[in-house]
């Protein structure tokens, strides 16, 4: 692999790590939440498809349109009914209960599926790409998955810009009692984050299924990944944890050309360069969006 291509598939694969940051950053941005169960949920999205695919006769590169929404259901119910909760306790609380709910979905999806790995099952899709040259080539999942990312992050972002719902949760994110005093139910308002973030995981669940093989145990690995994403890009930066996502991606390809053991600990190093230099990240913005 040239260090070429190498850049370009790292390029493709942060669409994959954005995915991931994208809930992450919205619900911190939102409610400050760092929710340790993030990454177990995309693994749970990817376990309902696999239920849902031959119960529905959907393909797997369709059965988004049922595992996304009802992800999103389940998050504005889990933030209403259970985090929401927590969360009047106090973060400590909050950080205590994500970090429990994830050792319970990786033992739920232990006991019901085992510890073998799974996988989507799309065909040809995965090994097909792109030539550019002898030795530059675009995989068209990858592709999928880094225009799925852009979606996402620019749905995401319009939503929060020009609908009324939005905005108010922009402005319950910026100062809750003056939204309060204008008539914003931050209840449901911190719901509604919840929502979107579980989705828009839910959707990198399945990328991430459809990419390579998952198993229980795999969720906290990506919730690293999103972490430092969020991170590297900025918090409070939706377009910058697209940026985030594509900086590890390409430290992890430009890594796996030394030693595929350091292909795995570049991402983080580079993380820790950046806390380091610029703790609130490449480009931090002071409210959503």
């Amino acid at each position: 692999m040239t260090y070429l291509n190498a850049l370009a598939q790292g390029i493709m694969l942060g669409g994959l790590f954005a995915l991931f940051a994208c809930g992450l950053s919205l619900i911190f941005g939102v409610m400050e939440v760092i929710n340790l169960a993030h990454g177990d949920v995309a693994v749970a999205a990817v376990y309902l498809a696999i239920v849902l695919i031959p119960a529905t006769h959907v393909s797997a590169i369709w059965i988004f349109v049922l595992v996304v929404p009802t992800f999103v259901v389940g998050g504005y119910l889990m933030q209403r009914y259970f985090l929401q909760r927590s969360l009047d306790s106090g973060p400590v609380t909050t950080l205590l209960v994500t970090f429990g709910l994830s050792v319970v979905l990786e033992n739920v999806l232990l006991e019901v599926f085992t510890a073998n790995s799974q996988s989507l099952q799309i065909g040809s899709l995965v090994s097909d790409s792109i030539t550019i040259s002898s030795q530059i080539f675009l995989p068209y999942l990858s592709l999928i998955i880094l225009g799925a990312a852009i979606v996402a992050l620019a749905a995401v972002h319009l939503f929060l810009a020009r609908t009324r719902t939005g905005r108010m949760v922009r402005a319950v994110a910026d100062d809750r009692e003056a939204a309060q005093l204008v008539g914003a139910g931050y209840r449901h308002l911190f719901g509604v984050a919840a929502a979107l973030a579980f989705g828009t995981v839910a959707l990198a669940g399945l990328a991430l299924g459809m990419y390579t093989s998952v198993a229980p145990s795999t969720g906290p690995s990506y919730l690293l990944y999103g972490f430092a994403a969020v991170v590297i890009g900025g918090l409070g930066s939706l377009w910058g944890t697209l940026l985030g996502g594509m900086v590890l991606g390409v430290a992890t390809t430009l890594g796996s050309l030394v030693d595929p053991d350091f292909g795995s600990m570049l991402p983080y190093l580079v993380f820790l360069a950046v806390l380091a230099v610029r703790p609130r990240g490449l480009f931090p913005k002071k409210s959503l969006a």
